[in-house]
């Protein structure tokens, strides 16, 4: 009887609303030199109403990757899981002996996920169509979005890293290269191939083969510079790779998108035996141009995967901007998307007054959200028909994504699927746990704080303390 009494005085103490952090977290706060203050919690069951561990759960704070929760499930709840975007191709002149007299025109419609690949599929349906000469220019509809003037080293000082990437209508293979860093230790020199490679982009290659030891940071040492030449780009590298790291891939962002799209378009038609005769230029399709090829998209529900799995800042974007789209804003501008996620919040009853949004990727230094207010999301998440996709975006705890190297010696490996955020100062983690018991707890830390970097240790050990703790 004593032992039964015990239970329930335990079960009391955690159904009431806990604000003490538990004491393996606050073990690891302190030691990685980060105050209470600087943090914020919230635990609650999926479906109760109340939490069962709030911890300035109601102070706004910069929650870096985890808000591509809320644009991901707006996305899924607006738009469908089985969603798509289309790329097209229209031509306009007259065809005659697989010659255009006119120009070839391709419309974008946001796809996050127009890769090279995909991009080839579509210039193939248009040689389908006997289109081999191209004597009229290449023109993009941009349309569907509002052409972003922002600089691109403007976050981080790092222009080139192709999670800075603006986001387009007409978004070509996440308008960034692919490096293929080779060493030739017979030739003592690195080879470097690329993919794709643009015709209009002329690589130089001047990194140096070097003896050094370690890889872990074989990327801070080297430098990649552009320089335009009329319409041509120069890519230079420079800066020694160490030897014994083997081949590397280094994903650089390169060029304004109308020339980028112009380089693969122009690399891809010749090597499917086609030609053009004209330059780039922006315009509208005009109204008496005939379709000559449509590419859609991967579906939604697959875009929100690779979006919360890895984290794809530039996706998010995409999305981001898609549901300002959808919502009848063309061109879509932050501000329409900005709208369109409180309007479909209110309309859910999940109304977030602290909620600041501004590009809905968590890569910014001004979007904040509550702990309470990301719990609240997630607790709708669950109760609602997109669950399933939503749930399977996440990363399974020492299984794949950002998760895929935490906790493989926890209890809590494989028991729970969380999305991650990274910022300088920040760190983030949200989604779901599935307790020694069975039941299942949303979980929401923040940490926004000079020490942030140290904060792994304590998330983790709140993740395996749910675990453990929530069946009681």
């Amino acid at each position: 009887m004593r032992k039964v009494l015990f239970s329930l005085a335990c079960l009391w103490a955690w159904q009431a609303v806990a604000s003490d952090l538990p004491a393996p977290v606050a073990q690891a706060l302190k030691h990685a030199g980060i105050p209470q203050a600087a943090t914020a919690l919230w635990v609650g069951e999926v479906e109760a109403g109340k939490p069962r561990l709030a911890v300035n759960a109601r102070t706004a704070l910069n929650p870096a990757s985890t808000m591509k929760l809320v644009t991901t499930y707006a996305a899924l709840d607006l738009l469908g899981p089985a969603y798509v975007w289309k790329t097209e191709a229209f031509a306009n002149g007259t065809l005659k002996d697989g010659v255009l007299t006119g120009d070839l025109h391709l419309r974008g419609s946001g796809d996050p996920k127009l890769t090279y690949d995909q991009f080839e599929r579509l210039l193939r349906q248009i040689r389908a169509r006997g289109i081999r000469e191209i004597r009229g220019d290449l023109v993009l509809d941009r349309s569907a979005f509002a052409i972003s003037a922002a600089d691109p080293a403007r976050f981080d000082a790092q222009p080139m890293r192709p999670y800075n990437v603006a986001p387009d209508a007409l978004l070509v293979n996440f308008k960034a290269v692919t490096l293929q860093l080779i060493p030739d230790l017979a030739d003592k020199k690195l080879i470097v191939a690329m993919e794709p490679a643009p015709t209009n982009l002329d690589l130089v290659n001047q990194i140096k083969l070097g003896n050094g030891n370690g890889c872990s940071d074989w990327k801070e040492r080297l430098r990649a510079d552009t320089f335009s030449h009329g319409n041509t780009t120069r890519l230079v590298l420079t800066g020694v790779f160490p030897q014994n790291c083997g081949e590397q891939r280094w994903n650089i962002a390169v060029m304004e998108h109308p020339q980028f799209v112009l380089g693969v378009f122009l690399q891809l038609w010749a090597e499917l035996g086609g030609s053009l005769t004209g330059g780039v230029r922006e315009g509208t399709v005009p109204a008496d141009a005939r379709a000559v090829g449509v590419l859609p998209s991967p579906t939604l529900a697959e875009v929100v995967r690779d979006i919360n799995k890895f984290s794809n800042n530039v996706m998010a974007r995409q999305l981001f901007l898609t549901l300002g789209m959808e919502a009848g804003r063309r061109p879509a501008s932050a501000e329409d998307a900005d709208a369109a996620i409180r309007s479909w919040l209110e309309a859910r009853g999940l109304g977030i007054p602290e909620l600041v949004l501004e590009n809905g990727s968590g890569l910014s230094r001004r979007e904040r959200i509550s702990a309470e207010g990301l719990g609240r999301v997630l607790q709708a998440a669950w109760r609602s028909s997109v669950m399933p996709e939503l749930m399977a975006s996440l990363p399974v705890t020492a299984t794949d994504g950002t998760m895929k190297k935490r906790l493989k010696q926890n209890g809590v490996a494989g028991q729970a699927h969380i999305k991650t955020g990274s910022l300088e100062g920040v760190r983030s983690i949200a989604g779901y746990v599935l307790d020694k018991t069975g039941r299942r707890w949303i979980v929401v830390f923040f940490v926004n704080h000079a020490n942030a970097g140290g904060a792994q240790a304590a998330q983790d050990a709140l993740l395996q303390w749910v675990y453990e703790r929530s069946g009681i």
